[in-house]
């Protein structure tokens, strides 16, 4: 048992009574203290991050074999193609769930049996990082705390948000076009919860302390499990109060302060994630005064790079990239291109102009894709994700289909992995799967189009014979293990974004042995270049660079002449 010091103490209970206000009472402190004073503190490694990180995003069963659990098939495929390659493995919620493959968590603290076991995940964990999610917004409608809501009797009796239908709540921010508000038959009649993402995910009431306190131990059961990224799902919905967005709400940042503030203690390597797909300054407002979130979600950047490759343009991609702060210490970027969800279109909101927004989206449709819709206050409704895999977003430009798809493809990877932060590969990305429709026709959720599961076999064909996704899946471990050699590719290392013109997306990155001229191709033809003198080779290719030229999709990195 460990004995929390006074400083530490205070500065929770400050937490607190910012969160809680006139409700805030000693005994939420003393709750929240026992707590992690039941835990131990883990001995730290020392930095949080360098250049050798990346991150696989994957669901536990995304590759599947007979009698096998797929936890185990996973990390067998990991440790035989990516070994040295990835540092971090995302396993997308492994917990026992009723919908939405996950996010709809039926027990917070079992693995889900269709998957493995807690063993299963310390074996993964004796390889890699795990970064874990704290689905911390909603609960599903089967879970005990909702069961005993709707019994009203037993722990979770309150811990979810009731609200008249005649109240108007229509500033409230809606990532969806399903009701707000669900009823359901409880033992006190007829109540209407609140339920942002759907009728299933039934929104937890956290100006219930006992609920914070309860959330607080899952967080650290993870920790304590291996989990050094905490996700934190949907945060920014966390707090609600009826007459506002109940959207990044004071009370929320607090919350997410207090999480990391919690996790440090017990171990100071764990690092917070937030995750906000939302415009682009909200986002970057978790992190605080750098005392609130590690890293957070880069969601402007996959729509904004399909945009530039579309168009062979860099403007927007390249304003967008000059205005990111410089971060360092206990701050950086997860960088991404494709996730579990679809392609976020707000997050391009006050990036890109109407027009080009739109002309994106019916290119999606063009390519095979689908489109998710969010409800808005005035009764309208917008786009609110791309639904399509990244590698089929990228079959062609707003000319059509090509033949370029996998150079193509290649370049929007480069990019990412260019930029100051971590970077992180949805397995589909590292496979280059197309567009599952079959799974969409099974699920009827336009989501499943980029949540393919793999058989084992199936995929060993694939990336063994002469397919586009084999060449892409050993490019990618090439250039990984590549970047990972170069200092210049720390996630705090300086970064410039240089003008070689509107066909060219360039960087410079800078650490104090190594500067990096990351350097590609938006188009798909040749484009002219004047690369400075001293900068000539290039480490992709391993030779020099004298061309005027540059390919189409063509991906350099250049250091000073050897």
């Amino acid at each position: 048992m460990i004995h929390p010091d006074r400083s530490f103490i205070e500065k929770i209970e400050s937490r607190l009574k910012f969160i809680y206000k006139e409700k805030y009472e000693k005994s939420i402190l003393t709750d929240l203290i026992s707590v992690i004073s039941s835990y131990r503190i883990a001995a730290s490694k020392g930095q949080k991050w360098n250049e050798k990180d990346v991150v696989l995003i994957t669901y536990g069963d995304s590759i599947k074999t007979d009698n096998e659990a797929p936890l185990q098939t996973l990390r067998t495929f990991l440790n035989e193609n990516l070994r040295e390659q990835l540092t971090v493995v995302h396993i997308l919620p492994f917990f026992p769930y009723s919908s939405d493959d996950g996010f709809s968590v039926i027990d917070f603290r079992e693995v889900n049996p269709e998957l493995g076991d807690w063993q299963d995940i310390e074996d993964l964990t004796n390889d890699y990082d795990l970064m874990a999610d704290l689905v911390i917004n909603h609960a599903s409608s089967q879970n005990q705390w909702f069961l005993n809501f709707l019994k009203q009797h037993g722990k979770g009796k309150d811990y979810f948000i009731t609200e008249d239908p005649g109240t108007d709540l229509s500033l409230v921010t809606r990532p969806r076009s399903t009701p707000l508000l669900t009823s359901y038959e409880t033992a006190n009649g007829t109540q209407h919860v609140w339920t942002t993402f759907s009728a299933d995910q039934v929104d937890l009431n956290f100006s219930n302390p006992d609920l914070l306190v309860e959330m607080m131990d899952i967080l650290l059961g993870y920790i304590n499990k291996g989990a050094r990224i905490i996700r934190l799902d949907a945060i920014a919905f966390l707090w609600k109060v009826v007459g506002t967005t109940c959207l990044h709400l004071p009370e929320t940042h607090e919350v997410v302060k207090l999480m990391r503030d919690v996790a440090e203690f017990i171990n100071h390597d764990t690092i917070i994630l937030t995750e906000t797909n939302v415009p682009n300054k909200e986002n970057l407002s978790y992190f605080g005064h750098g005392d609130e979130a590690h890293m957070v979600y880069q969601f402007s950047l996959p729509p904004l790079l399909l945009h530039a490759l579309h168009t062979g343009n860099s403007r927007y991609l390249s304003t967008w990239a000059k205005s990111l702060p410089q971060l360092n210490g206990d701050k950086t970027f997860f960088n991404f291109t494709a996730s579990h969800d679809g392609i976020g279109v707000r997050p391009l909101e006050g990036l890109l102009p109407d027009d080009e927004k739109n002309s994106l989206v019916e290119n999606m449709k063009g390519f095979g894709g689908l489109v998710n819709y969010k409800s808005n206050p005035d009764g309208s409704q917008s786009p609110y994700e791309l639904n399509i895999t990244y590698f089929d977003a990228l079959k062609g430009t707003h000319k059509g289909e090509d033949s370029l798809q996998v150079d193509r493809f290649l370049a929007s990877q480069v990019c990412m992995m260019s930029l100051a932060g971590v970077p992180a590969f949805y397995i589909h990305s590292l496979t280059a799967t197309p567009n599952y429709y079959e799974g969409v026709a099974k699920t009827q959720h336009n989501r499943t189009i980029n949540r393919r599961k793999w058989q084992l076999h199936e995929l060993q064909d694939v990336l063994n014979n002469d397919t586009p996704q084999k060449k892409v899946f050993q490019s990618l471990q090439q250039l990984i293990l590549l970047r990972k050699k170069q200092s210049a590719f720390h996630p705090n290392a300086q970064q410039k974004i240089l003008d070689f013109g509107h066909a060219v997306f360039a960087i410079q990155r800078k650490s104090q042995d190594q500067t990096i001229l990351a350097i590609v191709n938006l188009c798909d033809e040749e484009t002219g270049i004047e690369i400075p003198a001293e900068f000539s080779f290039d480490i992709i290719s391993n030779s020099e660079f004298t061309s005027k030229k540059l390919k189409a999709y063509q991906c350099l990195w250049l250091v000073k002449n050897k």
